[in-house]
């Protein structure tokens, strides 16, 4: 109500001013522009003045308010599209999950120009292409992908392994995972890729390199590192005892250097395994080397003691078998009912041509256990003494039990 006062009392003040001025004759207003002239009275050309001025500042309000408005429009255009670039990447993430591919593509490819995250759209729809099998499109979609976002590099080649391998590209994708270790040596995702790679690879030896890394990242849980550990170690001494084989085919005394080479190159938690020691023990007793395997047997079996080595250790010729029978015997005082033992101990004998020892070792431990392995071994023992129908008894009783036969009347013979 004041403000209104005042404007009022300022309007009579310059109206009053006005009146009075034009009772004055204060000349004229003479402008001349080119070949024209104009003059007029000075109230009226201070009257188009001021009309002038006037209309200047309408017009560039005017001006301002068109360019806001015209930033509004475009933002309401933008932000428009975001909005339906939201619901159609959501359209197609659903798509997706639902096996959708053609549309989860379609709807995900279309998004990305307007979509907060390109990447996670140009990526998605990378998935829909490859599993529709349309492998060029996944490699053009990584592609704008990796142009939409700065720093995607790692994102990108990770999902791009992971399509290689899903594809059965298994070189294509070591040679992405090897670039992608260059840029990060200890992505630890990255590295669990490349194990995967390498063991459907089979590439034995590069994974025996991988695995200590994996192990200093905790990339795997331990016991699943400790397994495959082992899983590496016995597929290089396989090789490696195949290696040997070729080499003896084509010399008989060769050396079998790469076995016993690899060997010493195991970690030490390994050369301490029982399994590990199993299939060396194996592998060398294979290739003809009793005598070491037979060495290697007894330093291990005099610290820890296992039933799979006693068996090997029962099957290999050491250097003096009186010896390997002693030591064998010292071994049955701490575990009189062992089975396993016993069976060693009546192939020892044998060795030592101690038959009826043998015997007696295979009774008791068929007595302990019932064994295919002593029941075959008492059978062959009966038939070269003399004792056929013994014989030919245990290898019914065996073949009753392992086929699981039924307990039938029979005709007498």
């Amino acid at each position: 109500m004041i403000r209104l006062l005042f404007i009022i009392l300022l309007a009579l003040i310059i109206g009053t001013g006005l009146s009075l001025g034009l009772q004055y004759d204060l000349g004229y207003i003479r402008i001349s522009l080119g070949h024209y002239l104009i003059e007029t009275n000075f109230w009226v050309g201070m009257g188009l003045l001021v009309a002038v001025v006037v209309l200047t500042v309408l017009i560039i309000n005017f001006a301002r308010r068109l360019g806001k408005s015209t930033g509004l429009v475009a933002g309401w255009i933008a932000r428009s599209n975001e909005r339906r670039a939201r619901r159609r990447t959501t359209q197609g993430l659903l798509a997706l999950a639902e096996g959708n591919w053609p549309r989860a593509r379609k709807l995900l490819t279309a998004s990305a120009g307007h979509a907060d995250t390109p990447l996670i759209n140009y990526l998605a729809a990378a998935q829909a292409a490859f599993e529709s099998g349309d492998h060029e499109a996944v490699d053009d979609l990584l592609r704008k992908a990796f142009d939409s976002t700065p720093g995607s590099d790692m994102a990108v080649g990770i999902t791009q392994a992971q399509l290689q391998l899903a594809g059965n590209r298994l070189e294509q994708a070591l040679a992405t995972l090897v670039r992608l270790r260059k840029q990060s040596p200890h992505h630890p995702f990255v590295l669990k890729l490349l194990k995967n790679t390498y063991l459907r690879l089979e590439d034995w030896r590069e994974l025996s390199k991988l695995v200590p890394e994996l192990r200093k990242r905790s990339v795997l849980p331990e016991a699943e590192l400790n397994d495959l550990e082992r899983q590496v170690w016995h597929n290089l001494l396989e090789r490696a005892a195949e290696d040997c084989r070729r080499l003896q085919k084509q010399d008989p005394d060769a050396s079998l250097e790469p076995l016993t080479r690899l060997w010493d190159e195991l970690p030490g938690f390994l050369r301490r395994d029982e399994y590990t020691i199993r299939d060396y023990a194996r592998l060398l007793a294979g290739l003809g080397d009793e005598v070491q395997t037979e060495t290697l047997l007894r330093k291990v079996l005099r610290n820890h003691w296992s039933d799979e080595l006693i068996n090997i250790y029962g099957r290999v010729k050491g250097q003096k078998p009186d010896e390997q029978l002693l030591l064998a015997e010292q071994w049955l005082k701490d575990r009189p009912n062992n089975a396993e033992l016993l069976l060693a101990l009546g192939r020892l004998s044998l060795r030592n041509e101690l038959w009826g020892k043998a015997r007696e070792y295979f009774e008791t431990s068929l007595r302990l256990k019932r064994n295919r392995e002593a029941l075959a071994e008492l059978s062959r023992l009966n038939a070269h003494m003399g004792e056929g129908e013994a014989s030919v008894k245990l290898l019914m009783q065996g073949l009753e039990k392992d086929s699981g036969l039924p307990d039938l009347p029979m005709p007498r013979a």
